[in-house]
């Protein structure tokens, strides 16, 4: 892919399409969001039809310059805009990678945001140091647990005793079939072909 930065617009993406177009690819674009007004008008940049839009990354370090905010640790100023980028990804199907962590030799600094980027739901994370690769994998890669649970849950819906229920109890929580759909993916990601 290629990744565009200072995306603010839509019309941003479609010259970029037509710029590739001449040059005969048609390879996917990633926008990176980093400045306000690309946060303002996330929807249409989301939308945006015939681009290859394929994903969308937060540029951290440039938004908190043009907010004029603290990139403290917490990120407590960036959560709402890195939500607003993961929501607007995931409308539209795309994927959404978190920004970088600059201090590339505090592996405990780089697991916290790893973890506050996937709780806010990135595919992963864009990275400023070779060092930070592994980590990455670590940290946005399913745990052992989240893969037995998902086969656990896949196992129950797979019960004839199951079978077209919407909704069914498994270790005292109620699973729906969304649930399942989750299983499965995580499941086919992982490489369990039996998902």
């Amino acid at each position: 892919a290629i990744v565009l930065p200072k995306v603010n617009q839509v019309g941003d993406l479609h010259a970029a399409r037509s710029a590739l177009s001449t040059h005969g690819t048609s390879i996917p674009i990633w926008a990176m969001i980093e400045t306000p007004l690309g946060v303002m008008n996330l929807n249409g940049i989301a939308s945006a039809t015939g681009t290859g839009l394929a994903g969308l990354i937060a540029g951290t370090n440039d938004l908190a310059k043009e907010l004029r905010c603290t990139a403290e640790q917490a990120r407590l100023a960036l959560v709402p805009h890195l939500a607003a980028i993961v929501c607007a990804a995931r409308a539209r199907g795309l994927y959404a990678l978190d920004g970088v962590y600059n201090q590339f030799r505090d592996p405990k600094g780089f697991r916290a945001e790893a973890e506050q980027g996937r709780t806010l739901g990135f595919d992963g994370k864009t990275l400023i140091h070779p060092g930070q690769v592994d980590l990455a994998h670590l940290y946005f890669g399913p745990t052992s647990a989240e893969l037995e649970r998902a086969a656990r849950i896949v196992a129950a819906f797979a019960d004839p005793e199951n079978a077209g229920k919407g909704v069914i109890s498994l270790d005292g929580d109620m699973v729906e079939r969304l649930h399942l759909d989750a299983a499965r993916a995580l499941l086919s990601a992982a490489g369990d072909n039996d998902a």
